[in-house]
């Protein structure tokens, strides 16, 4: 069984996870995380999550999916083939759940007998939260989806690229549009759970993934309710309607991350004293260039000044004096170089975590952080390894 995790306030939660997507999924897995017992019902096959790559040590098999793993640490897993929400194992966790999470359209959760009414009939309590690809009402209510279709159709796709426009938009890695649709989700819960708790009672929390992911498309969403423009995309930068200045530039090892605000003249000197003392501020220290005006209309020849500079140092030099002189710049680093990355292990962004045959590997910490209790994920559950146990309050 996974530990406690001490004073979580999730900790008398029982949730019963009725999902398969990995918007349902990080839903149960940020709870289970923070302390709440999430019990994973599964087919006898497992989810489709456990038989997506890659495997550990290239062993393919439902215990062993990474995929698998990242969504659903500190979980319990039962197998219940054909769950019944009124009789059975199914209706024996339900009894005793405080919270549902659900990911299908309304027609397959009613074929399965586990729509929101079916659920909550007779546990007024109970709180059934659906996280879904359009929601549970409309005309694309029972439409599919995908990580690429919930972007594109929802609209962030749209400002996810490069500068060079005959190369189409770029889908980002990381199921975001399963994340976002989660993130709006948990929120929902915990509104639901504020509510039961002032004498509420339960209630449905009906999440649309394209609806999350519509109203998340950052500037090109007031561009376009406001003046009617639309935005375009930009390399590594936000999509504006206007092309803005590039913000990556290459050093000797690889590239940094610096957004060249021409408005701050306290950030404007501090840069320029610092390219001055490796004698390559050219004529940036001009006084005339303390006038955002002069900055503006020479701006092509201030980002030269800049690259020729940025392209004398390394990243970690540019990242650390950048901090300490006050200067925000970031180090583009290489997934596989993340591990080791000094500021995310002083953060504990990085765990290990204990697996069932002795061995530990490392994971994503959770990103809540409280003073009161410390979020901590342990093992992903075998395939129906709890199905002997029920559903208990201790992790």
């Amino acid at each position: 069984m996974h530990k406690r995790i001490e004073n979580s306030p999730f900790s008398d939660l029982i949730v019963v996870e009725l999902a398969d997507t990995p918007a349902g999924e990080q839903v149960g897995k940020l709870l289970a995380d923070a302390g709440a017992t999430v019990v994973k019902v599964e087919p006898r096959a497992g989810v489709s999550s456990r038989h997506i790559g890659p495997w550990r040590d290239g062993v393919v098999g439902p215990n062993e999916s990474l995929s698998f793993w990242a969504y659903n640490t500190s979980k319990q897993s039962v197998v219940i083939d054909e769950p019944d929400a009124y009789s059975g194992p199914l209706a024996d966790l339900l009894d005793r759940a405080d919270v549902v999470v659900t990911t299908d359209g309304p027609a397959r959760l009613a074929e399965r007998g586990i729509s929101p009414d079916a659920l909550r009939r007779g546990r007024d309590s109970l709180i059934v939260v659906s996280v879904s690809p359009f929601g549970l009402t409309g005309p694309w209510a029972d439409y599919r989806t995908s990580d690429l279709v919930g972007l594109a159709v929802g609209g962030p796709l749209h400002s996810c690229g490069y500068d060079d426009h005959t190369i189409p938009p770029i889908l980002p890695g990381g199921n975001q549009a399963f994340q976002n649709a989660a993130s709006f989700a948990v929120q929902g819960l915990l509104l639901a759970l504020i509510e039961r708790f002032d004498g509420g009672g339960g209630q449905v929390v009906d999440v649309s993934m394209h609806e999350s992911n519509a109203v998340s498309c950052e500037l090109a969403n007031p561009y376009w309710f406001y003046p009617k423009v639309l935005v375009k995309r930009q390399t590594a930068r936000h999509a504006q309607p206007t092309r803005t200045s590039p913000e990556l530039f290459e050093c000797v090892d690889g590239y940094v991350y610096f957004a060249l605000i021409l408005g701050d003249l306290h950030q404007w000197k501090a840069v320029v004293t610092w390219m001055d003392e490796h004698g390559l501020a050219e004529d940036l220290t001009d006084e005339a260039y303390t006038d955002l005006a002069h900055r503006q209309k020479r701006f092509s020849h201030v980002q030269e000044v800049f690259e020729a500079f940025f392209a004398r140092l390394d990243a970690q030099t540019l990242y650390l004096e950048g901090q300490e002189r006050g200067v925000p710049i970031g180090p583009l680093r290489a997934f596989e170089e993340l591990s080791t990355d000094e500021h995310l292990q002083a953060r504990g962004f990085f765990v290990d975590v204990p697996l069932a045959d002795g061995t530990a590997v490392m994971f994503p910490g959770s990103p809540l952080v409280s003073s009161g209790f410390a979020p901590r994920p342990s093992r992903p559950p075998r395939l129906d390894e709890h199905g002997d146990l029920g559903v208990g309050r201790s992790r």
